[in-house]
């Protein structure tokens, strides 16, 4: 039997959410995982570096499962909490930690670097990174693309725009590394399916996931939440849909 309303958003709102480990979702939530695999094959161009960086690491997570690390390893973030994890788990690796604001400029001099990693960054800095990189360098991240999950975002925030729903389209990637000077070698873009299997999973995302409903609370969203959650009961799990792409880009010799 599925625990009540109020047992379940109380323990999902009381959770800690630091981090970028959804372990916590097991049992709970299902994420269709995109076919290119993105931490594998991160760790595959890690092993190959010699001078590597990896932006927004949140808590360090994905870095900290790489299986070689090159002889200059860098990582940044910029949420405390996330920086206290991420050292705790890349410092043994030999990683240096550095706290940034992703703001530009990245705090690191020209061609700095060889390889410029990032997994679903809040926003890319195109100039920077093209800066920081080498002649011949690579950057490569999986990316947050157009209308992901957003099945939820207009549960709780009614229609969005359509500006809205083509935000972060990868074709927008393209024209923006390309007007770096980067040349676009690899761009893949995938659809993926999301189920919630209770109301606590959705609580628990929305306060992870911060940027996906702006200032979500429990008490601010009881209703729609309460509502939800018999639906749930009643028709099985929320579905929604994730939206990925991955892009590789080159800067020229």
């Amino acid at each position: 039997m599925m625990r009540s309303f109020e047992e379940l958003v109380t323990e999902a709102g009381s959770v800690s959410v630091d981090g970028w480990d959804f372990s916590w979702l097991d049992g709970r939530a299902t994420e269709q995982r995109p076919s290119w695999g993105y931490q594998r094959a991160m760790g595959e161009r890690w092993a190959c570096a010699s001078a590597a960086l990896d932006i927004q690491t949140g808590g360090g997570e994905v870095l900290a499962a790489a299986p070689v690390v090159p002889p200059v390893a860098v990582a940044t973030e910029s949420w405390p909490p996330n920086l206290a994890k991420a050292t705790r788990l890349l410092h043994p690796r030999g990683i240096v930690l550095v706290a940034d604001q992703d703001d530009p400029p990245l705090p690191f001099a020209d061609a700095a670097f060889d390889l410029v990693t990032s997994r679903h960054p809040v926003q890319t800095w195109w100039d920077e990174i093209a800066r920081v990189l080498a002649p011949g360098g690579t950057y490569f991240s999986q990316q947050v693309g157009p209308a992901s999950v957003f099945e939820v975002v207009e549960y709780f925030l009614g229609p969005q725009s359509e500006e809205s729903r083509r935000g972060r389209h990868p074709d927008d990637a393209r024209k923006a590394a390309e007007a770096a000077g980067l040349e676009v070698v690899d761009l893949r873009a995938e659809t993926l399916r999301t189920e919630f299997f209770d109301i606590g999973a959705v609580v628990y995302f929305l306060r992870k996931v911060i940027w996906m409903v702006p200032g979500f609370t429990v008490e601010q969203y009881r209703d729609r939440l309460s509502e939800l959650d018999r639906q749930i009961r009643r028709d099985g799990p929320f579905v929604a849909h994730t939206s990925r792409f991955l892009i590789e880009a080159r800067k020229p010799v």
